[in-house]
């Protein structure tokens, strides 16, 4: 028997008292935590959903998403968790597509109305048999949203104690929907052992003390913040600081009140914590208690790692990984030197290779397409055989990221593939542009992308978010571009804007920008 429940379970035995969840003023403690996990788990088993049945979730990072993701994986069903800014057709489509037999929805606020917009979904989706509002009131008596069950209602008077559903390591426990870049997102089926092995070996990865507080900003329904802070978090019996949605200034009234020593984000993050204005005092404070900083999800621009080591004292550490990958593939281990700007090494019990559209691998620098195999690979794209067939072959899954790899065996990511641009037949990766347009004294952030062209077929397009006050045109950076780039890489448009499209998960939508 291997359940990933266990994280949870270990930790209430062990530290039944210490807070594991601090949400506003709110403080539950273990023991707490694993009780309502219980009375969630007692709920389903009465509805009738047990091994291998699918649960929904949408929630962000509150004390509502460990209650229900460790009670979905005590009865031995698989969750599913749902991105917050999925409309009613979208989560229709996940839950139609994953056959969720239930969904938890939290409420959402009137800017977000997550509740109707959960039910719009629930009553499209056939087969899906059971809604549990989490409500923002947790002392509501009426649910606000017709047709939906309110959670603590429905737990009133179910046990505080389960008997943990006995699923093997190689059952499915969490089915994580890829964000959809290109076609309709697929959900890539994580195993308990999957899971479980990823949490034990980034424990390794990070700095620890005896009581460790992490700050939990990245969203949980991503399985970057569910395994690198949730589930490593629970493993090493931590605090967790949750923040519902980021926001750089609360990030660092939470980072200062709470002595957070462990934070992990997405370079969009790191870039708001360099960009707030923060004051001495509270700089200070979070030099004293950081310890960890920890970065994913995309490339850190080196102008961010190296602002964030200057206002903070702290060196971000980058690590690589993919849905697929649950997630984590490679990172800056602390048994090796650091180098900026890369993604590491593979972590323990994992391969990484180079490869050519044929498979073929690619032997000394590259660039080439990253293919990884280990114990952190998927496995499969649930329902769908043929995709699952094209990304994993004799146990390596292809990522369709491109990368260098140095004489030291780190890796260097270049772009996603996808995000390649062919200029009059030359390959330009956006990431290089990218990383040079951030060294300009004007620019604060930059995406670039390929656009149509009749003649080169793609041009290059930067678009820019300017530093407060600057005033720098788009012939001027275009001029500065071509002195910094070879002729058929530098931008030759240049879009000014006060903000750039972002995934929940704060990935720039090249998508949207194109």
């Amino acid at each position: 028997m291997l359940n990933l429940s266990v994280l949870l379970e270990d930790a209430a035995r062990e530290t039944p008292d210490r807070d594991a969840v601090v949400f506003g003023d709110l403080r539950l403690s273990y023991s707490f935590l694993d009780q309502v996990a219980n009375q969630v788990a007692n709920l389903l088993r009465e509805r009738g959903i047990g091994p291998g049945d699918k649960v929904a979730l949408s929630s962000p990072n509150l004390p509502y998403f460990p209650m229900v993701y460790f009670g979905v994986l005590k009865a031995g069903a698989v969750v599913v968790p749902l991105n917050v800014l999925l409309k009613p057709r979208e989560i229709a489509y996940h839950l139609g597509d994953s056959g969720a037999k239930a969904f938890f929805c939290f409420e959402g606020t009137p800017e977000l109305p997550l509740g109707e917009m959960g039910r719009a979904g629930f009553e499209q989706a056939e087969g899906c048999e059971h809604l549990f509002l989490l409500s923002a009131d947790p002392s509501a008596t009426e649910s606000p949203v017709e047709g939906a069950e309110l959670f603590w209602a429905a737990l009133a008077g179910k046990p505080g104690t389960f008997e943990t559903a006995r699923t093997g390591p190689g059952d499915t426990a969490v089915i994580i929907y890829t964000s959809g870049t290109t076609g309709q997102p697929k959900g890539a089926e994580l195993t308990h052992n999957n899971l479980l092995m990823n949490a034990m070996v980034d424990d390794t990865l990070f700095y620890r003390t005896l009581h460790d507080t992490s700050l939990v900003t990245l969203p949980l329904f991503h399985i970057f913040g569910q395994t690198c802070v949730m589930n490593v978090g629970l493993y090493r019996r931590a605090t967790l600081v949750m923040q519902a949605r980021f926001d750089a200034r609360q990030a660092v009234e939470l980072m200062v009140k709470e002595k957070v020593n462990i934070f992990a984000g997405v370079p969009t993050m790191y870039w708001g914590l360099l960009t707030d204005e923060t004051s001495d005092e509270d700089i200070e404070a979070i030099r004293e208690n950081l310890r960890v900083a920890v970065s994913g999800g995309s490339a850190l621009p080196m102008e961010v790692l190296k602002g964030i080591k200057t206002k903070f004292g702290v060196d971000v550490l980058e690590g690589y990984g993919l849905s697929e990958t649950s997630p984590v593939a490679s990172f800056n281990r602390p048994d090796r030197p650091t180098k900026p700007g890369s993604i590491g090494l593979p972590v323990w019990g994992v391969e990484m290779k180079l490869i050519d559209d044929d498979w073929k691998e690619i032997e000394g620098e590259g660039p080439g397409e990253i293919a990884v195999r280990g114990h952190n690979i998927m496995k499969g794209y649930h329902g769908r055989p043929e995709a699952t067939e094209a990304a994993i072959r004799d146990g390596w899954f292809r990522t369709g990221d491109v990368a260098r790899r140095d004489e030291d065996g780190y890796y260097y990511i270049i772009d996603r593939s996808k995000d390649m641009i062919i200029r009059g037949g030359y390959n330009v990766y956006p990431r290089e542009l990218e990383e040079v347009l951030m060294t300009h004294p004007e620019v604060s952030l930059a995406a670039v992308v390929g656009v149509p062209h009749p003649s080169h077929g793609e041009e290059v397009k930067a678009y820019v978010i300017r530093t407060p006050g600057a005033a720098v045109t788009e012939d001027e950076l275009v001029a500065w571009g071509k002195e910094q780039f070879a002729n058929y890489k530098y931008p030759r448009i240049v879009e000014f804007r006060d903000e750039l499209p972002m995934t929940a998960t704060g990935k720039i939508l090249k998508r949207e920008l194109r």
